[in-house]
């Protein structure tokens, strides 16, 4: 491996210190759909994000609140914090499409119509906005 590349590969190591992620695979609801949520709720403080998904009224709603709530879980058993303190915020949120099951539906007169179950992978990364500005100053220090 090149001296630069190796750089760039710590440096993406000692930021993926201070994230914690999630990943759901398989979710059965179409990327369509979940997307309208994930666009509500990104950039967000994680405790906003909680109670808008708790209240929202779409179906996908309960699947992110879950994934959510299990990074919280995570961010509190590796960093050894409560999750108030840290200031806790949806670094990035992404859906991705999953695998399609191709199904048949009848239809009249012996024809039948093609169904696409979509499914979608999800993954939900936290950080804290203490060591996000702490991150950002170091780095402009470094840039001077």
């Amino acid at each position: 491996m090149g001296a630069r590349k190796r750089l760039v590969a710590e440096k993406r190591k000692e930021a993926r210190k201070t994230i914690c992620e999630v990943k759901n695979t398989g979710v059965p609801t179409s990327p369509r759909k979940m997307r309208l949520l994930a666009d509500v709720i990104r950039e967000k403080d994680v405790f906003d994000a909680l109670n808008i998904l708790t209240f929202s009224t779409k179906h996908a709603s309960k699947t992110l609140e879950k994934l959510v709530r299990s990074a919280v879980a995570n961010w509190e058993e590796k960093f050894n914090t409560k999750a108030e303190d840290s200031e806790l915020f949806i670094k990035q949120i992404t859906i991705d499409s999953g695998r399609m099951l191709k199904r048949f539906q009848p239809a009249p007169q012996g024809r039948a119509y093609r169904i696409r179950k979509r499914s979608n992978h999800i993954t939900v990364q936290l950080a804290s906005r203490n060591v996000a500005n702490a991150e950002t100053v170091v780095e402009e220090n470094n840039e001077n």
